[in-house]
């Protein structure tokens, strides 16, 4: 087959399997669609013999990223998230910080990599990306207020996580590793993403009160995500930051002028973002690194314990401190915020766009992928029976006690 066979052929095929999975979901209701996606990719991965496209970050990072950061944007519910801002910033920001340096420290000091790659490899996986665990919550009606925290937080933390990447390899490129270095870099690429992002969503915000039609909100819409973060990739700021801050905007204007609600606007984007996560999740699968996982499989179990203990700091350190402002957390809400820290698709393009650079350790992309699919596979196909136990489902059979804590 030609190069354009073998790439249409190499999306039927994802199609067909994306297709068949959902069916089994169905029969399946205890694991989550995107955990069955990714686990299929690891298995059409291992079919002897089949040659697949190349998945390369750039792929992840210029088509799929995005699109669904947009997305998630749009579909935020704004008024919960102002009443959840405070555990919501803080697990963003400071959370993110908290989880890179912990990591950081850990994998030096357990596992015996450099301090400088131990940063580099939190950095990859400080982002959050529970989309399992946001649409399990929505199956089950769960309370809004934990939605908004899983939501905002992932959303949030998208940028800052991406910034602290792009701050952390830059020092490290430099051959000159340091924190003074890497916060001036951070500071950079956000102030940049920042300003490209809220620019690019005023101008998109006018732009839609002009259009009454709906194919052309949904252009202008297209434009703007893909826009913002190609304008702030090209002058060296944070892609992701930009698209966060331009979908923001896009959702405030639109909000207000009631352009969400029930319009092809809103249809059109969750349509994408399923076609968008179905696919991504089984190339997860299929650009798993088997050989290399195999060879390092003890590191990969120790960097995702340390990973995993890390999360626990900031959602019940930074959330307890919440709780002592005014913004009292749930305990069972703060469990399943822990639990629902999974890590996906950012992490995994950020691990691809490392592998090759000769400057970085060849271990933190390899051992960024098994984190990123322990993490998926372990803690994802748990989510149900949690959601069971901390008595988040919709008519289960645990009940509270009256005056029990919650």
């Amino acid at each position: 087959m030609s190069s354009a066979q073998s790439f249409l052929f190499f999306l039927i095929l994802l199609g067909v399997a994306a297709t068949m999975l959902r069916l089994l979901s169905r029969t399946a209701p205890t694991v989550p669609y995107p955990v069955l996606l990714a686990i299929g990719g690891i298995l059409i991965g291992l079919i002897p013999g089949l040659r697949l496209p190349p998945i390369g970050p750039d792929l992840i990072l210029l088509v799929f990223v995005p699109g669904l950061i947009f997305e998630a944007s749009l579909s935020l519910d704004l008024d919960e998230l102002r009443r959840q801002l405070l555990p919501v910033s803080l697990l963003a920001t400071f959370g993110v910080v908290l989880t890179v340096g912990l990591i950081g420290v850990l994998v030096h000091l357990v596992l015996g990599l450099p301090l400088a790659s131990g940063f580099l490899l939190g950095s990859i996986v400080a982002a959050t990306d529970p989309v399992a665990v946001v649409r399990l919550l929505r199956e089950v009606r769960a309370p809004a207020g934990l939605e908004a925290i899983l939501d905002g937080e992932s959303l949030l933390n998208d940028g800052t996580g991406v910034a602290v990447f792009s701050a952390v390899l830059g020092t490290i490129v430099s051959a000159h590793p340091s924190l003074a270095d890497a916060g001036l870099r951070f500071v950079l690429v956000t102030a940049g993403g920042t300003a490209v992002g809220l620019g690019v969503g005023v101008a998109g915000a006018a732009l839609l009160r002009l259009a009454n039609e709906a194919e052309l909100e949904i252009l202008a819409t297209l434009v703007v995500a893909y826009g913002a973060y190609l304008g702030a990739d090209l002058v060296h700021a944070s892609g992701v930051v930009a698209v966060v801050c331009a979908g923001l905007v896009i959702a405030w204007s639109a909000r207000r002028t009631g352009r969400l609600k029930g319009t092809q606007l809103h249809g059109f984007w969750n349509l994408l973002a399923f076609v968008l996560n179905a696919i991504l999740f089984l190339m997860i699968g299929l650009a798993l690194p088997t050989r290399h996982l195999l060879a390092a499989a003890g590191l990969t179990l120790g960097a995702y314990g340390i990973m995993f203990v890390a999360r626990a700091v900031p959602v019940y350190g930074l959330l307890g401190l919440a709780g002592r402002r005014g913004s009292a957390i749930p305990w069972r809400w703060r469990h399943m915020i822990f639990w629902g820290g999974l890590r996906g698709a950012l992490s995994i393009a950020l691990a691809l766009s490392v592998a090759s650079n000769p400057r970085v350790d060849p271990r933190v992309a390899v051992l960024a992928y098994g984190m990123v699919v322990l993490s998926l596979v372990l803690q994802g196909s748990l989510l149900v029976p949690l959601a069971e136990m901390l008595r988040l489902r919709e008519g289960s059979t645990w009940r509270r006690t009256p005056g029990k804590r919650p």
